[in-house]
């Protein structure tokens, strides 16, 4: 019988809070990077990135708490975190940097984008016949296995070009914090159990501290306040090959989101029915027009954050409310956000580690209890499919001559190995056939 994700109101407001915190701390830096890398890309002034990075942040809050409401119209209602779409990172770049387009293009596009995702929100709604078990285990087992490499960047010293990458510091840290999470999921119970990561974090920074590799130089320089205000980059402006890119993006967006909310929903024991990803897709409209409107970026469900759900097997949604208002507080208080940056990347790549580990274990495990593994077919889905996510996860330059278009729907290993997995079950096992595990009587 589906058990209803809700408002778990007996725990302590200290362990949903420190639960909360846990949860921002996991997207945090997936969350920052973004504005750093187009801002930079787009010689913003320090002021005008300090502003995007905390307006990403607010909205990130926001469109989180859209998504985690789940009334009759827009909104999911799982455990779910958004933040700023990745996939998003070089068109945004492309057209601002485009003669005759600029940022106020950028702002228009994603505005129009957000809009089409919330009118056609239906349509997509129907995408649930083409995400059966062995395409649903697949995607989930491919998030994993692409966000692996991120994580062990981050655990090295996070830039690969920059001197110390690797350094026996970083890798000291990195494993220590990895270890750290190891050992108290084996030996503490309940509720430290349930914050391992945070506290590894925690334990880890201090680590940092003590040898030198923490910088408090972004949080002396930071302000107390910071006002929002729409529009900040200027009014936005229409233009259609811009706005055609970012509905691809979009598009891309929701394929990602709809694997994210199907594995939400088996680690919560939730059945995800078309009307519930059609909700899902309207609040993730709603996010990415608000992310125009507010001058920051389209947003989408963060795979980040279903590792955190399973390891601290907390699975109700007043955490991930909690999560959203401390976004939206960090946003309006930069000194805040500053605190926040104060973990250095390596002790942050340690906890990733475990995190995005247990996502790739948890693609298997669905795979393992709810795919026929004795049909070659299904083998074979599964193989290319994580084969490719992987491939052009490690080797992204490999589709580096199609037109900037195309590369939108293969730069992204998760999206790439996703499509694998829709089109060869498709092939296969057609919208009708199962690909569930056969009855022992049936094998004989």
């Amino acid at each position: 019988m589906e058990r209803e994700v809700i408002f778990q109101r007996n725990r302590h407001p200290l362990k949903t809070l420190s639960l909360g915190i846990q949860h921002v701390l996991a997207m945090y830096a997936g969350a920052v990077i973004v504005p750093l890398i187009v801002g930079g890309a787009l010689n913003l002034s320090h002021e005008a990135l300090t502003y995007l990075i905390c307006i990403d942040l607010l909205a990130c809050g926001v469109a989180t708490l859209l998504q985690v409401w789940g009334n009759r119209l827009f909104g999911i209602g799982l455990p779910v975190m958004l933040g700023c779409a990745f996939q998003a990172v070089s068109p945004m770049i492309a057209i601002g940097l485009t003669d005759g387009m600029g940022v106020s293009a950028i702002y228009g596009a994603i505005i129009a984008s957000g809009l089409f995702v919330f009118l056609f929100s239906g349509l997509f709604g129907k995408l649930i016949a083409l995400f059966p078990p062995v395409v649903t285990g697949s995607v989930v087992t491919i998030i994993g296995v692409t966000l692996i490499p991120v994580a062990l960047t981050d655990l090295g010293g996070g830039d690969v070009s920059k001197p110390g990458f690797g350094s026996p510091a970083n890798l000291a840290l990195g494993f220590g914090v990895l270890l750290f999470v190891v050992l108290m999921n084996r030996f503490a119970k309940g509720f430290l159990r349930s914050i391992s990561v945070l506290i590894g974090l925690i334990v880890g920074t201090l680590a940092a501290a003590l040898l030198g590799k923490v910088d408090l130089t972004p949080l002396k320089e930071a302000s107390w306040f910071h006002m929002v205000q729409p529009f900040y980059f200027g009014t936005p402006t229409f233009h259609a090959s811009a706005i055609l890119t970012m509905i691809l993006v979009a598009i891309v967006s929701v394929a990602e989101s709809t694997g994210v909310f199907m594995a939400l929903g088996k680690i919560v024991d939730k059945d995800i029915t078309s009307k519930d990803l059609a909700r899902g897709y309207r609040a993730e409209g709603l996010a990415i027009m608000l992310g125009g409107i507010f001058n920051s970026f389209p947003y989408t469900t963060y795979s980040q954050n279903v590792g955190l759900v399973q390891m601290s097997r907390v699975k109700t949604r007043d955490v991930i409310v909690v999560a959203g208002g401390l976004l939206i507080l960090i946003g309006f208080v930069p000194k805040i956000a500053a605190l926040t940056q104060l973990v250095p990347t390596s002790v942050l790549g340690g906890a990733m580690i475990a995190l995005f580990g247990l996502v790739l274990s948890s693609g298997i495990r669905m795979l393992g209890d709810q795919v026929d593994l004795n049909r070659h077919e299904n083998l074979l889905i599964i193989a290319c499919s994580v084969g490719m996510g992987l491939g052009v996860t490690v080797v992204p330059e490999v589709f580096a001559s199609l037109p900037s278009w195309l590369r939108i729907l293969v730069d992204n290993g998760i999206v790439a190995g996703s499509f694998t997995a829709i089109v060869m079950n498709l092939l296969f096992n057609g919208l009708g056939r199962k690909s569930t595990p056969v009855p022992a009587k049936e094998q004989l």
